[in-house]
């Protein structure tokens, strides 16, 4: 039996008219200098840890991980992006080193001791859960964390 594989042009033809939610209003506060700065990464990349299974459609928690972490592989369900600068580079979603290396050249004042994984592809497009429940809870380790800015590397 013959597979067929969406296009990139067809999938986006599909989702592009999909209602998203779309909030009252933007708080905004202002963050410190970047050089005073603690920054944390967030990205959907659906990255886990070695060992930790795959995420399933829908899931709308977060991963968290340890300033040290290496092991991390692209655990994201959706087939509908290109994984090969990710194979190359793990900077490529999860710039960790490029976040280490402008620490160390006191570019911001310092790197977070925990990051944040999503996984973007999500089926329900108003984000309930992660609107009021994971969203906050992840905003609030970061901010247990001292973190100021958060750089989100969206995939």
């Amino acid at each position: 039996m013959a597979t067929t594989h969406n296009t990139d042009q067809e999938v986006r033809a599909r989702v592009n008219d999909v209602p998203v939610y779309e909030f009252a209003s933007t708080p905004f506060t202002q963050p410190p200098a970047l050089a005073n700065a603690r920054v944390a990464i967030v990205t959907t990349a659906g990255l886990r840890t070695e060992g930790n299974a795959h995420w399933q459609p829908g899931d709308e928690s977060f991963s968290v991980f340890d300033v040290t972490a290496r092991n991390l592989r692209l655990a994201h369900f959706s087939p509908n992006f290109d994984r090969s600068g990710f194979a190359l580079d793990l900077n490529v979603v999860y710039p960790i080193d490029r976040l280490n290396e402008l620490a160390a050249r006191k570019v911001i004042g310092s790197v977070a001791s925990q990051h944040i994984s999503f996984m973007g592809a999500q089926l329900d497009h108003n984000l309930a859960t992660m609107r009021l429940d994971t969203g906050p809870a992840a905003a609030r380790l970061l901010r247990d964390d001292g973190v100021d800015v958060a750089l989100l590397t969206p995939v």
